[in-house]
């Protein structure tokens, strides 16, 4: 009976532990955060929706740096393409360009050692970002940097959805073929993705380099309008309701996590009510435990309230979009889901140019000929595994 009694206590402590810890922790990271977002921007935009060519591409642009290469990602691997990677970045060092590149602590895990010593050996400025940091534990293992940008020289930058790892190349069966999209961006506003790199890269090292002019360059306008908007501490859910009420005719959410927030989803059904057409586009197959069954709850009522939802079926579905009334579109690095919302730093590009946005729609048109409709009848017929697994992934869904 007191073994009993000592668990029941030691797990009202943790829960207690936990509870104090996270709403503490958020009440400083809020206390520190600021919101901001560019102007209206021109530039010039590519999109690749494939691994292998964004790659190819990518590592052309590398390997013909003069001056600089920066490079965050949320996620590497350790495989023979991270380590291709790698090697990429150790060539530059050595050849005397200057090359950093910061990582997420947990996004990174897999990275060895050794690995990152060969990176600093050669040359490469290596950091972690956003560790799990004493007195709150919890929160800060939960708020990740889940930023995929890249700028090279000051002149090219690179944000979106892929990562670094065999699956990113269609190198891995049951994900294969990768499905993302990754924007390639020159004009006046890599300065802002520069500027953004080195203040995550100062508060990782302590190392303040944005006052040197020598990372921002004076830059073309380009034809593209668009502006950048990094959040984090709960930013983005306001600038998603925000551009769900522009809706009039169309909304069209591309995600491989679909998991809103009440607030959202309220909004989602009020479009719904005034007329908007809303589609939504999710995998079929799953990359994590239960984010699918964390979704089924909000699909059934936004399903019920005459929304279409398509699973892509060709491969595995992990693009980040949101395109409103064929006359802006969201392009980046957050999922539509609470962890996007709430805790990750994230940065996104909204786009307001038809050319661009009709090439967008003519690659989300495809995937959706590749996907299969969601019926609400398959949502809804019995089936016990499915059901325990909704109730757990309900219980942790902010978490997901």
């Amino acid at each position: 009976m007191n073994v009993v009694i000592a668990l029941i206590a030691l797990v009202l402590l943790s829960i207690i532990w936990l509870v104090l810890d996270f709403s503490l922790g958020l009440k400083k990271h809020l206390a520190s955060s600021t919101q901001k977002e560019t102007p209206i921007l021109h530039g010039d935009l590519d999109i690749f929706p494939h691994g292998k060519k964004l790659f190819t591409d990518y590592f052309a642009e590398i390997r013909a740096a003069k001056h600089h290469v920066h490079v965050l990602f949320y996620i590497i691997k350790n495989d023979p393409f991270s380590q291709e990677f790698f090697q990429l970045l150790k060539n530059k060092a050595q050849q005397g360009i200057e090359v950093r590149l910061l990582l997420d602590q947990l996004g990174g895990l897999k990275v060895k050692r050794a690995d990152i010593q060969a990176l600093k050996q050669a040359g490469v400025q290596f950091a972690y970002c956003n560790r799990i940091r004493f007195p709150f534990l919890f929160y800060t293992a939960q708020v990740r940097n889940h930023r995929k940008v890249s700028i090279i020289d000051g002149k090219i930058g690179y944000l979106g959805g892929f990562n670094i790892g065999k699956e990113y190349i269609d190198q891995d069966p049951k994900l294969s073929p990768w499905r993302d999209y990754h924007l390639k961006i020159t004009g006046e506003s890599v300065n802002f993705l520069q500027s953004e790199f080195l203040i995550d890269w100062r508060i990782a090292t302590g190392e303040n380099l944005q006052r040197d002019t020598f990372y921002f360059p004076k830059l073309h306008q380009g034809s593209v309008r668009h502006r950048l908007v990094p959040t984090e501490c709960g930013q983005l859910e306001g600038f998603q309701i925000r551009l769900i009420q522009k809706a009039k005719r169309t909304i069209l959410i591309g995600t491989p996590y679909f998991i809103p927030s009440k607030k959202v989803l309220n909004e989602l059904l009020t479009a719904l009510g005034r007329g908007v057409n809303l589609t939504i586009l999710t995998p079929y197959t799953a990359d994590h435990i239960l984010v699918q069954e964390a979704s089924y709850r909000f699909l059934r009522v936004l399903i019920s309230a005459g929304a279409q939802v398509y699973q892509y079926k060709k491969g595995f579905y992990h693009a980040k979009v949101i395109v409103i009334d064929d006359k802006v579109c969201d392009v980046g690095t957050a999922n539509f889901d609470n962890r996007s919302f709430f805790l990750n730093k994230e940065i996104n590009c909204y786009i307001y140019d038809r050319p661009f946005i009709e090439r967008l729609l003519s690659v989300l048109n495809q995937d959706i000929l590749d996907s299969e409709l969601m019926s609400l009848e398959n949502l809804n017929k019995p089936n016990v595994g499915r059901a325990v697994k909704e109730a757990a992934a309900q219980a942790i869904s902010f978490f997901l």
